[in-house]
């Protein structure tokens, strides 16, 4: 299901109000970063960090602007590692999470999935609070390509079982951004303020809209 097919939030500086329910409302509604670029070359906005869940290690990828690199391996779960994604993405500038979601060969999602999904809602939650969005990628067969990379690479079989996740990771964000995120599923939070702290968006920053903090 594409992102079109979720509740999306609104773009720019609009009159309060909440998230139409309304499905031929969403693509007036706020589209993932990569979509943006395909639609705006001049497009500015926040940067997107990849996530590939797992039940003890998530592997994180950075895309900034057209450079995706696999970041780093966090080894933590619960609320230890929502904390750090937070922080992880102030760091890097990023305001969009692009998390891998399990399926099957046929497409189908798996007991995995379900896992993913209650993760992602959850975090939605407190990245919403930033005007963060978090958005569901299909990630079936990432391993495999993230391994096949590494292999190509030349890196040592410890150096590969060390980074396989942050290049998952990768993968996933490559996946992303080659669909223009038209495949990505946005996660909504049920709370009607943070669904308006979304549409609202981050903070400008300077970096990317120096004009606006001129004089």
């Amino acid at each position: 299901m594409g992102w079109q097919q979720q509740l999306g939030v609104g773009v720019g500086p609009l009159q309060p109000h909440f998230l139409s329910p309304n499905p031929t409302t969403h693509k007036a509604q706020l589209p993932p970063n990569a979509l943006r670029r395909k639609r705006d070359p001049n497009w500015r906005g926040g940067f997107s960090l990849g996530v590939d869940l797992g039940m003890s290690r998530t592997g994180l990828a950075l895309s900034k602007g057209f450079s995706i690199r696999p970041l780093t391996v966090l080894e933590l779960r619960g609320q230890k590692l929502e904390l750090q994604l937070l922080q992880i993405a102030q760091q890097e500038e990023a305001d969009e999470f692009i998390i891998g979601l399990p399926k099957s060969s046929d497409g189908k999602e798996t007991p995995q999935s379900n896992k993913v999904r209650s993760v992602a809602g959850r975090f939605a939650a407190r990245a919403a609070d930033r005007g963060w969005r978090v958005y569901l990628q299909d990630e079936h067969g990432t391993t495999t390509e993230a391994t096949d990379r590494m292999i190509c690479m030349g890196l040592s079989r410890s150096t590969r079982q060390s980074k396989i996740d942050a290049y998952a990771a990768m993968m996933v964000l490559e996946r992303y951004f080659s669909l223009a995120g038209q495949e990505t599923e946005l996660v909504l939070p049920k709370n009607l303020d943070l669904q308006e702290k979304l549409k609202t968006g981050p903070p400008r920053d300077i970096d990317f809209f120096p004009e606006e903090f001129e004089g």
